[in-house]
């Protein structure tokens, strides 16, 4: 299901105009604005569905992993459709309106907020204004994002999910809409893309992933604190949790530490409210992780056993095949 998260103001803000916009930034916007209608926007019939579902390929280049879009004018309208790429979908001037295709549904993308979307995911953008809508959208291949970005986000499990769903079930059809509020932090990395995206140099594209990663860390960190709050009651309940969302590195004198409980107080409450011991639960996260990232991405065993928090991939190898009697190569085989 799609996930709204942070307040929207209910005033737009003031437009930028080429005089009160740095001539760099105002020139890319404009260049990266011409750009749009050049790419290649074909609908394609979707991998699987009905007849009747369309989707976008990836519009760029080959020997591109992400490329940065810019749409300008007084109303934006699609139809529904879906797309076999990521993307972050950034309100830099005015608002705009996302209709789920899913869940018949619609939601406001306010100035200054993103809508987050996974590869086959469908929608269909709707805006009017009467200022000029500006719309920056992030595309990012699939592959490339399991391999750069997906490490550097596992530390949220929610946000871990959302971006391998697409892989697990290709219509799944989920969404993030996330609130910056008054924060021009990731406003000023969306400026920062746009310029070096319209001025393409031989080393862009290793910039733009910093950039990325940087948004896509802050956004986790955004998605965290915007949660509601947990209804959890046990503290094995909040333990689990915790030990969830850094299955990579995690020790239990980390979490006594955290939770301000002396070590041997945390065993005894995970004993005795779970039944298991603090390694018998961490095997057990670590191990529905590794199913996921086997079925969800195409990591190699030693990107995903330093994503689980192993020192090498033959500790992962044993700790796997002792859980499941089998190797992950082989469940992988046998998933495909």
């Amino acid at each position: 299901m799609g996930t709204h998260l942070g307040k929207s103001e209910k005033k737009e803000k003031q437009c930028i105009t080429k005089d009160s916009t740095a001539p760099a930034l105002w020139n890319a916007l404009q260049a990266l604005r011409e750009q749009y209608d050049s790419l290649n926007w074909v609908f394609y019939d979707a991998p699987a569905g009905s007849a009747q579902e369309k989707m976008y390929r990836w519009p760029g280049r080959e020997d591109e992993d992400i490329m940065i879009c810019v749409r300008m004018g007084n109303q934006i309208h699609e139809f529904f459709h879906r797309q076999d790429y990521f993307f972050i979908k950034y309100a830099y001037q005015c608002n705009f309106d996302v209709f789920s295709y899913a869940y018949d549904n619609e939601l406001t993308v306010r100035q200054g907020e993103c809508y987050i979307g996974q590869p086959f995911a469908g929608y269909a953008l709707q805006g009017r204004s009467c200022n000029a809508l500006i719309l920056v959208e992030v595309l990012i291949r699939r592959e490339a994002f399991f391999r750069t970005f997906l490490p550097a986000i596992s530390a949220s499990s929610g946000l871990f999910r959302f971006f391998l769903a697409p892989q697990t079930n290709e219509f799944s059809d989920e969404f993030i809409h996330l609130s910056f509020g008054e924060d021009s932090y990731v406003r000023n990395l969306v400026e920062m893309m746009v310029v070096e995206y319209a001025n393409i140099k031989e080393d862009s594209q290793e910039l733009l992933k910093l950039l990325v990663l940087t948004m896509l860390t802050y956004a986790a960190r955004i998605y965290k604190e915007q949660l509601p709050p947990s209804a959890e009651s046990r503290l094995s309940d909040k333990i689990i949790r915790y030990m969830n969302d850094h299955t990579d590195a995690v020790s239990l004198k980390e979490i006594a530490a955290f939770f301000s409980y002396h070590p041997n107080y945390i065993s005894k409450v995970l004993r005795e409210e779970t039944g298991q011991t603090f390694s018998q639960i961490l095997l057990k996260l670590r191990m529905e992780r590794a199913l996921t990232l086997l079925k969800g991405s195409t990591l190699t065993m030693e990107e995903i056993a330093y994503m689980l928090g192993y020192s090498n991939s033959s500790n992962f190898y044993k700790a796997f095949r002792e859980y499941f009697h089998t190797s992950p190569a082989a469940w992988r085989a046998m998933e495909k």
